[in-house]
Order: structure tokens, then sequence, then C-alpha cells
């Protein structure tokens, strides 16, 4: 069983997280400030809403600087995805720069994207054992452009390719729910806590 730090900025689905990961066996509790990430083997950065409002209440805490400088893995959901970006076109907002790229309004006739739709994967620990054209469920109007295309590790079509996954290293995000997605969604947080024991094991 692992410690996994949730991170409350104010606009996280936090219940429903700390759920999900409780239902597959691993220790998760929320965290508000840099000294309660102690102990932790791995932060899931959580978030509904706009990256501004998460932005200010990360930069308020210090939790800014500790998700810059964390080593260890680390899973951004939906606006938690973002925020691991250089900046979002969302009010302009700066973000944490952990992965290369901004996050720009989905150019489709209809938004939000919202509701269950279907996410074709690149061969990815995070997506071990889910079939291609799983589907998962959305609610958002932005999303990321990786600078680096090599990072993109999911994507789904709503108007046209959408980025549904990024990875740099142990910094990994998905821009779905899948703490809202079922059985495949919990699947995705089990291949998360399994590489958050295999860094403990090599540390």
């Amino acid at each position: 069983m692992s410690t996994i730090a949730i991170i409350d900025h104010g606009a996280g689905n936090l219940v429903s997280v700390v759920n999900a990961f409780t239902s597959i066996g691993e220790d998760a509790h929320v965290v508000r400030t840099p000294a309660h990430l102690d102990g932790a083997d791995a932060i899931v950065l959580p978030g509904v809403g706009a990256t501004s409002p998460a932005m200010t209440q990360l930069a308020a805490s210090g939790l800014d600087e500790a998700l810059i400088s964390w080593e260890r893995p680390l899973l951004g959901i939906c606006v938690g995805l973002q925020l691991l970006f250089d900046s979002s076109e969302e009010d302009g907002q700066p973000c944490l720069g952990i992965i290369g790229g901004t996050v720009e309004e989905i150019d489709a006739p209809l938004l939000p994207h919202m509701g269950w739709n279907d996410v074709h994967h690149a061969d990815d620990p995070l997506f071990a054992g889910i079939p291609q054209g799983e589907p998962f469920y959305f609610v958002h109007s932005y999303a990321p452009v990786p600078t680096q295309k090599d990072q993109i590790i999911a994507t789904v079509d709503h108007g046209g390719t959408i980025v549904a996954g990024a990875r740099s290293g142990n910094r990994v995000g998905v821009q779905f729910h899948p703490e809202r997605s079922g059985a495949a969604g919990l699947h995705i947080l089990s291949n998360f806590a399994r590489s958050v024991s295999q860094a403990r094991r090599v540390a």
C-alpha cells in the first residue's frame, strides 16, 4: 500500500478521488500545505473548473513550488493535468511548467466537451490493460498542447483530435476523470498506484 497525497487547491473533486484510491487499497489523504507532503509516496493533483483560481490557491499555500520540485510520481486529473503545463489561454494564466506546452480552448462546435468518449492511447504503463477505444468521462473546454508530441500518451476526438493524456518522466496526467469512469477509471488509478510501488522499490 502506498501513501497518496491528494492536493486540495479549492477546485478538486476530492471526495471522489480519495474514495477511488481507497477502494483499490491505497492510503489516500487530502493535503493543503507543503508540510503535509511529508511521508507521501506520490501526489495526485485533481481539478475541476478553471486554472486561474487553482494556481492562485496553490501559490498562496506554497504548494506550487512543492509540486515543481517534487521528484516522485505525480498524476494530474482534468484541470490538474492542465496545471502541469507552462500556461493556459484561460485567463492567460501561467501554470507550473512541469510539462512544456500550453493549454488551449478546444476548437469544437459544442463546448464543454462533456460525457463519455472513446480514448485511444499509446503503449504507456498508465494504460496497461486498457483496450483501445475504451470510454472515459470528460468535462472540459480546454485541453493541453504539449510542445513535444512524443509526450502525448492518449487522445480523444471531439471536433478534432484532443490530447487526453500526457507524460514527462514520472509526471503524468489525464484530461478525463478516472474517478468518474467506472471500472476502467479504477484500472487507470491502479496502474498509477502500481508505478508508485515500483518507484518505492527502486528508491
